[in-house]
């Protein structure tokens, strides 16, 4: 196996994961719920999680409506973003190597939808009074929730300038009298 298949192979893995598990949900719900349609396990339950066949014309959790159209072009210039900087990024860094895969993965997930339903993405999980949303819309966010940690784990590693200004606490006298 190549050296650049084995580079993207963890990247179109997970993306590809992803995109199944949007797609055949999506079909799944738009075989068996009308449009406008709910479901819910347990009457009980209803309130705070339910199944909705929904469409959205925008992004992530039904923000920016009615540009779909341009939303195709941005998933595509995404798409080719982290293909192209994929490889560049070290093997140690895995949780941004984890979290352009979810992005991918999400962003190709709802570029499908877009292609083939006019500019809408069906959307299907309804949770309390939040936007409803769909597999790719999840997957984009946690992405950007590992990308955040990651971040934030990396800079933890890292020296802070203040303490190299520090004296160490050996080094500290206290004056007696």
């Amino acid at each position: 196996m190549s050296k650049t298949i084995k580079k993207y192979l963890p990247l179109f893995g997970i993306a590809a994961l992803i995109i199944v598990l949007d797609q055949v949900s999506k079909s799944y719900i738009r075989t068996h719920l009308a449009l406008g349609e709910m479901w819910s396990p347990w009457e009980w339950l209803t309130p705070y999680a339910r199944i909705v066949h929904w469409y959205n014309t925008g992004v992530a959790f039904g923000m920016f409506q009615g540009l779909g159209n341009i939303f195709k072009y941005l998933a595509l210039l995404v798409a080719a973003a982290i293909i192209y900087y994929y490889p560049r990024v070290s093997d140690e860094d895995w949780s941004l190597r984890l979290a352009m895969s979810l992005q991918l993965g999400g962003a190709l997930g709802n570029l499908i939808d877009r292609i083939f339903n006019n500019g809408m993405v069906t959307d299907f999980i309804s949770v309390g009074n939040f936007p409803v949303f769909n597999i790719a819309d999840s997957s984009i966010t946690v992405g950007v929730g590992v990308l955040l940690l990651g971040m934030w784990l990396q800079e933890r590693k890292l020296p802070h300038p203040d303490d190299e200004a520090l004296p160490a606490s050996s080094d500290l006298t206290v004056n007696e009298k």
